[in-house]
This record gives C-alpha cells, structure tokens and sequence, in this order.
C-alpha cells in the first residue's frame, strides 16, 4: 500500500520556517526532518541552480517517499539528524548554508495504525520513528521495571499519575498479558487516569512520552542542535519548529546559551568571547493556518543565525 496516497501530510509553517533558513539561494542545506518533504520541495523551489539540498530521516517510509523528487541538486540519507555532521562530511560537505528541523511527528505516521503513534488507532504499540532498529514501546513496557517506566511516563509527559500507570502496566505484565496494542494501553489509561484537563484524552501524555523515548528525541534534539552549530557557515541560519514544551524549551535554551554573552568576573574588563548564535526570532502559526490544519497549533519556530555575517532578522508575529 502507499501510505503517501492514503495519509496526507500538511506542512506546518512551511513558508515561515524556509524563509527563517535560506540564507543564500545558491547554498548548501540541510533538511534534518525530511517527512513527506513539505519543507525540502519549497526549498528546492526557491533554491538557484548552483543549490544543494541534502535531506535526512529516520523513517523508512519518508525515504520511499523522497524517491519521487528527480532533482540533482537534491539527496536524502537514512539516518537520524543527530549524526547529521558525520553523515555529510561521508558525502564531502563540511560546512552548509542552513539547517531546518521540523521536531512533529508526520501526519501519515500518526494516522497508520500500524506505526501504533496514535491512541486513536487500533494497532501494535510500536512507535519507533526507524521501525528497522530499537525497541517498540511494548518492548520497552514489557522489560523496563516500575521504577523506570514512572520516570519515563513523568519526565516526558509530564503526567501526574504516573506513578499509578506504571503500577497497572506491571500489574497487568505480572498476569502474564503484557500490554501490545495501543488499544489495551488506551483502555490501561483510562481507568488509572481519574482525571483529565478539558478535552485532553488520558492518554494523550503517556502515548507522548513513550514516544519520545521510544525514539530518544530529547538527545536526537540536543546533538542535532549542536551538530548544526558545527556545520554552520558563518550567516547560516538554523530554523527549528517544536511542538511540544520539552522540545521548545531546550531549542530556547541552546540558542540563548550560544548568543548571551557572560562577563568573566575573573577578567571583568577583558573582551566579550565571540558569540556563535544570533536569535532572529519567534513564530507562531497563524489563525488561518491553526483553522485549516488544528495540528499545527502547538508549533513554534525559532530562526537563529551563525554570526559574523548578520542579516536581515526575521519578524516575530502571534497568530
């Protein structure tokens, strides 16, 4: 089946997000979340004849999918973001233009059943964005102790009843029945979640933090961020959309700590060291665009530039 002609996928801040990072229409970029290539084949439209766009993603899935783009300024590697240094210097290139990150979770990963993303689905409990590596998240409930599966549920969902769930999930293991399908989980959660903010599912935070760790994502994030300080040329840009606070919370944390300078108090009238980051700014979707795709409401893109060569700032607006 192609799942690219059964789900479909809306872009998030498509135009916002390439326009945070074209620096130089005959550069080198990095799409470091290539998806279903929303982002890629608007940069390639607005790239020059002398461009390169070389893409990555983790999903077997988005690779299919990039076959269909027949551009030569155009490549995609199969790897996770995180190695992206290493990935490109394999293919020569050691410095780039500009980095974009796209932190969502696709459109056709969350409605197939079969990724088992979705509590809304009836489907395995898998949600690995590589489903050829790791371990599934009914891996993960199946081995991991209270203690751990708590830690995970609190830490990257935020749940306040955590403690409880992990309770369930190992009561329900010890009966020699261990949780497999996103359906048994959901019904798990809604008997051990008493309650719940208005119009949030009980569980909406545990399928969310078994995702994220599932996929190691709070790392991907912070070693991509630093990977694309490194291949940054001097007024590249990087431009990243999170969906989510722990994503955008670390992607404002990397970006302050690279462009705020510290007084050494050892040498207080010594030089400020060089910054390495310049904050252009801060985007939210707008009304329209959260009216025609409510996926996209969460989202928040942050445009930051290499300095020693500033350009231009993007505007911040608020939809």
């Amino acid at each position: 089946m192609d799942d690219n002609a059964t789900f479909r996928h809306t872009t998030v801040l498509l135009d916002e997000a390439v326009d945070g990072v074209l620096a130089r229409p005959d550069g080198i970029y990095v799409d470091g979340t290539f998806g279903r290539g929303g982002h890629s084949r608007a940069l390639l439209a607005r790239l020059g004849p002398q461009g390169r766009l070389i893409a990555i993603d983790r999903d077997p899935e988005a690779i299919a999918a990039a076959a269909t783009i027949a551009d030569p300024r155009f490549s995609i590697v199969h790897s996770g973001f995180a190695d992206m240094a290493d990935q490109l210097a394999a293919l020569g290139v050691h410095q780039v233009d500009g980095v974009l990150l796209d932190l969502g979770v696709s459109s056709p990963q969350i409605d197939n059943p079969a990724r088992g993303f979705s509590f809304r689905f009836e489907g395995p409990l898998d949600m690995r964005m590589d489903t050829t590596r790791g371990e599934s998240a009914a891996d993960f409930l199946a081995q991991a102790d209270e203690r751990e599966i708590a830690r995970v549920i609190k830490d990257y969902g935020e749940e306040r009843f955590a403690s409880q769930i992990a309770k369930a999930v190992v009561a329900r293991r010890e009966t020699g029945t261990p949780l497999t399908r996103t359906d048994e989980l959901r019904e798990l959660l809604a008997r051990t979640v008493k309650t719940r903010e208005p119009g949030q599912d009980p569980a909406t935070r545990t399928f969310q933090a078994l995702r994220i760790h599932v996929n190691r994502e709070l790392e991907e994030l912070e070693q991509g961020l630093s990977a694309a300080l490194r291949l940054l040329a001097p007024g590249g840009r990087l431009s990243v959309i999170s969906f989510h606070s722990l994503e955008d919370r670390r992607v404002k944390q990397f970006i302050a700590a690279h462009s705020k300078a510290e007084v050494d108090r050892r040498a207080p009238f010594a030089p400020p060291p060089a910054l390495a980051l310049h904050a252009l700014g801060r985007v939210k979707p707008s009304d329209a665009e959260v009216a025609a795709n409510p996926r996209s409401r969460s989202a928040v893109l942050r445009v930051a530039e290499r300095t020693d060569a500033p350009l231009a700032p993007l505007h911040s607006r608020r939809g």
